[in-house]
């Protein structure tokens, strides 16, 4: 009788090829490129060699193309010799290019799953950290450099080493108000920065078979905040209703097949992990970060944590330094910090269901400060006109972008300005990660709205439920 198996080592054992120690040779289904990737088709050419599967890799233009002004691209010159670079690439390497004009562009870790290019058992590569989001629908996904890319272009086959088992069992309600992200916030803070090092954090529990894909897309996305090398999530029903129909998604006899293939990956009751942790979504409240990391965070209704309480010498000097550079005091309350301005979108927060999340609380309302969505594809800023969601920011102030990820990097004039707060639905709160001195506090959607109404952090429970 076999032992029981976690999702992570049934797909592990489906795609390893070799063992070296304590590398494995894993067999990669499906490679994700950004516009950096220019850099391993160079080395291909150098090497005089060809992509084994031109048909397993998709090259997106996404951390290029600007939110807003989409002029702007062809107005650089630097970034139109990326622009070229891809178009040659895909013509060379017979590569599906996704271009910044298309469609159907937009961040591939939203584009992925809604084309259903990203299934259940697959494993694939991105040049990506965030590709964790993937996981969301049951496929174990991994960020790779320069190296490992050009390996996965030319082989199909990635050298990775084994992986640690978490399990994160969320069970509970989410309360009003509370949502995916502060969940994964939450996650973040309990776990650490760097908890996640090593493993590949599978997370289930009542909570997580009631979320939405959008939503468990979320929770995976920031798994990567806790140092996670991987995150998943066992594919259900859910997941096989939101995969039907998908434009790249199995059709007739394959897709029985492929269901039947999905159902058999959850993890086996009696599955030992190597490290467990249980999280009360009931319990929990509007989560803001306030430092400069994604695990310096506080529920709402919190003051500003105090470094002097802290024993650890190293965590006690990296809260100092947080303060410092966000210009923050210790006891200071959360709720009312001003805010400069807001930013709702990212590969994070970009999904039709986040922008439903945000249009609830504007509604019929005005913004106190400047603020710009970003639909996380162009499909779903298409689906959120249909449904009326741009009118809506509009009509409250918002400047209504496109698919992109600049503002969330401070690229083009998406930036956010020295010593200036942005309340951001983004994933990294890091130094600059919105423009050089950027303040960046990370949220909900929801409450990122509640911010930009209001001109302040401020707990949306209030404007929804008064």
């Amino acid at each position: 009788m076999s032992h029981p198996q976690s999702i992570l080592q049934k797909i592990w054992h489906r795609h390893e090829a070799a063992v070296e120690g304590q590398l494995s040779l894993l067999k990669v289904d499906r490679l994700y490129l950004d516009e950096s990737a220019f850099n391993s088709f160079h080395s291909l050419r150098t090497r005089q060699r060809r992509v084994m599967s031109p048909d397993h890799v998709h090259l997106m233009v996404s951390h290029l193309a600007p939110i807003r002004n989409r002029h702007l691209g062809q107005q650089n010159r630097e970034i139109l010799k990326i622009y070229d670079s891809v178009e040659e690439i895909s013509e060379e390497f017979g590569v599906r290019l996704w271009r910044y004009t298309d469609p159907a562009q937009g961040i591939y870790h939203v584009v992925g799953p809604e084309q259903g290019l990203t299934l259940p058992g697959l494993v694939i590569a991105a040049t990506d950290s965030h590709v964790t989001t993937h996981g969301a629908l049951g496929a174990l996904c991994f960020g790779v450099g320069y190296e490992a890319t050009t390996q996965v272009l030319a082989t199909d086959t990635l050298w990775h080493d084994r992986l640690g088992s978490m399990l994160v069992t969320i069970d509970g309600v989410l309360p009003a108000g509370v949502s995916a992200k502060d969940l994964a916030l939450q996650m973040v803070r309990l776990i650490g920065a760097k908890g996640g090092t090593g493993y590949c954090v599978e997370f289930a529990g009542q909570t997580v078979a009631m979320m939405s894909i959008e939503g468990r897309m979320t929770l995976c996305n920031m798994g990567v905040e806790a140092g996670a090398r991987a995150a998943i999530i066992a594919p259900d029903h859910t997941t096989i209703e939101y995969i039907s129909n998908r434009p790249h998604a199995p059709k007739g006899a394959m897709w029985d097949v492929a269901v039947e293939y999905w159902r058999s990956l959850a993890t086996d009751e009696g599955t030992i992990f190597d490290r467990a942790l249980s999280l009360d979504a009931s319990k929990l409240s509007p989560m803001v970060t306030w430092g400069t990391s994604p695990d310096q965070v506080i529920p709402v209704g919190e003051a500003i944590p105090n470094p002097s309480t802290v024993a650890d010498p190293a965590k006690r000097q990296e809260m100092l330094d947080a303060l410092a550079y966000m210009d923050l005091v210790p006891g200071t309350p959360m709720e009312g910090l001003a805010v400069d301005q807001v930013f709702i979108g990212s590969c994070a927060n970009g999904r039709i269901t986040d922008l439903r999340e945000a249009a609830k609380v504007v509604n019929g309302r005005r913004i106190a400060v400047p603020g710009l969505i970003a639909p996380g594809s162009m499909l779903v800023k298409a689906q959120a006109e249909a449904e009326g969601l741009d009118r809506i920011f509009l009509n409250a102030g918002f400047e209504w972008g496109s698919a992109g990820c600049s503002l969330c990097l401070g690229l083009f004039d998406h930036v956010v300005p020295p010593g200036a707060r942005c309340a951001a639905t983004t994933n990294r709160n890091f130094k600059g990660r919105q423009g050089r001195g950027s303040r960046t506090h990370l949220m909900s959607p929801a409450m990122a709205a509640a911010a930009a109404i209001n001109g302040r952090i401020s707990d949306v429970r209030k404007l929804i439920c008064p």
